[in-house]
């Protein structure tokens, strides 16, 4: 919630890609020439999407299991490939945006897909697992525990800095590599 005030209320040109038409400066009118839906019409696309991607990923579930299973790798690796496939199209904007030098838009997309996972498949799964009396473990183990507060440490360098540059980004992906890594420690 306090994500979505800061993006469209309190600091709505962090958010704005400079030289938007449509982005006013400090002090104008916004004039929207797009049409204005009600948010129910956005709830019920929300609550839509989210339904499918549940379904989405109960169908790819049981033979990403039975393979991992079969193959004796990781429990963890099975949802690692649901979560890649599901943030799959996200990432993929994502990267688009950032290859055309739009990285303002880069950042809004993969910051709001790391807001749609905080704030929707998170509490989804664990009302899902609490209704089917299923036990759900949001835990880490110590070596991502401090992977995890590694990572959230570099983000703030990342996006606490004027300009980010190439090393931010090799940092971030060395961090995955880690990330990857641990999966496949015995």
């Amino acid at each position: 919630m306090a994500f979505l005030l800061i993006q469209t209320k309190r600091h709505q040109n962090y958010f704005s890609i400079s030289g938007d038409a449509d982005t006013p400066s400090h002090g104008e009118a916004r004039i929207d020439h797009a049409p204005v839906y009600r948010i129910t019409n956005h709830v019920l696309l929300l609550v839509g999407y989210l339904v499918s991607v549940i379904l989405l990923a109960e169908q790819i579930a049981a033979p990403v299991d039975y393979s991992i299973e079969t193959m004796g790798a990781p429990t963890a690796l099975g949802g690692f490939l649901v979560a890649t496939l599901i943030l799959a199209p996200d990432a993929m904007s994502g990267i688009r945006a950032a290859l055309q030098n739009n990285l303002q838009r880069a950042v809004n997309i993969l910051l709001g897909s790391v807001l749609a996972t905080i704030s929707l498949t998170i509490p989804a799964v664990l009302v899902i697992s609490y209704i089917s009396n299923q036990h759900t473990i949001l835990g880490l183990p110590n070596a991502e525990a401090v992977l995890l507060v590694v990572t959230l440490m570099v983000s703030m360098t990342t996006f606490s800095s004027v300009r980010t540059n190439i090393l931010h980004g090799g940092v971030h992906l060395l961090l995955f590599l880690a990330y990857i890594m641990l999966i496949f420690q015995p």
